[in-house]
């Protein structure tokens, strides 16, 4: 679901809230020639969302101000953009760690995850991101007949992947990486994560050609290990391991 309509209304302020000031990067590909920064000041409260004072500015200061969401769990993954500087989820910061780690004088700087097209405001087009995602074939693979019951799967085989099946696709780990940044044709952590929950999956059979195409150029070998993927992730996968997993598979050719 996105935001983009306009609905000024009277601000309202909640009892014991303070204030906060938002720097959130503002772009309108139809009037402005570069991003640019505006501040707002809005009431948080300590059990308030980063996500609640975007609506407030949305809602009471500025109806045109675009942004992304859609579950407000942190399911989803649709909030992904940079706050003061490291990417998360929107709906899973609580101000209440904001107030504990800025103090009185809090101010967050709000911008959008790097390494996308900039459409609007915090928008970005996340179709480079899916097309690697894509590329990566995200699915069972297997050959020769269906069988004719389900695929059995022990435990400890399923546990072996357990981790890179919570990925949301949010894109906050494959948009923290400095070389996505500077060439965005890296496939990037998400891919290889996705990549990682099949090549080890003991019912798959198409380990072998995951494992060519991320032996590409611009496969897992441009990862130079700066865990940025790891500490942005909002669901902790321990990405910057299943990337030297995947490493490992293509050293020792076996998965």
């Amino acid at each position: 679901m996105t935001t983009t309509e306009a609905a000024p209304k009277p601000a309202p302020v909640p009892e014991g809230s303070r204030t906060v000031t938002l720097k959130i990067q503002r772009f309108n590909p139809e009037v402005d020639d570069a991003p640019h920064f505006e501040t707002y000041d809005v009431p948080a409260l300590p059990t308030d969302r980063v996500l609640n004072l975007l609506f407030y500015v949305k809602n009471y200061l500025d109806g045109s101000f675009a942004f992304r969401r859609s579950c407000a769990h942190g399911v989803c993954g649709s909030d992904a953009m940079r706050i003061n500087g490291v990417n998360r989820l929107a709906c899973k910061v609580l101000m209440k760690d904001m107030f504990a780690a800025n103090g009185k004088q809090t101010t967050l700087t709000i911008e959008p995850i790097k390494g996308l097209p900039l459409e609007k405001d915090l928008y970005v087009d996340m179709e480079p991101f899916f097309e690697a995602y894509r590329a990566i074939k995200p699915y069972l693979m297997t050959y020769g007949n269906d069988p004719t019951r389900e695929r059995i799967q022990s435990a400890a085989d399923r546990a072996r992947f357990d981790d890179t099946t919570k990925c949301i696709l949010c894109a906050c780990c494959t948009t923290s990486c400095p070389v996505y940044w500077s060439e965005g044709s890296y496939f990037g952590p998400a891919a290889i994560v996705n990549a990682h929950r099949f090549i080890f999956d003991s019912r798959d059979e198409g380990a072998e050609e995951r494992l060519d195409i991320l032996n590409d150029v611009e496969g897992v070998w441009r990862c130079r290990t700066t865990f940025n993927c790891t500490d942005a992730c909002p669901r902790g996968i321990q990405v910057t391991k299943a990337i030297q997993e995947v490493k490992r598979a293509l050293l020792f050719k076996r998965t």
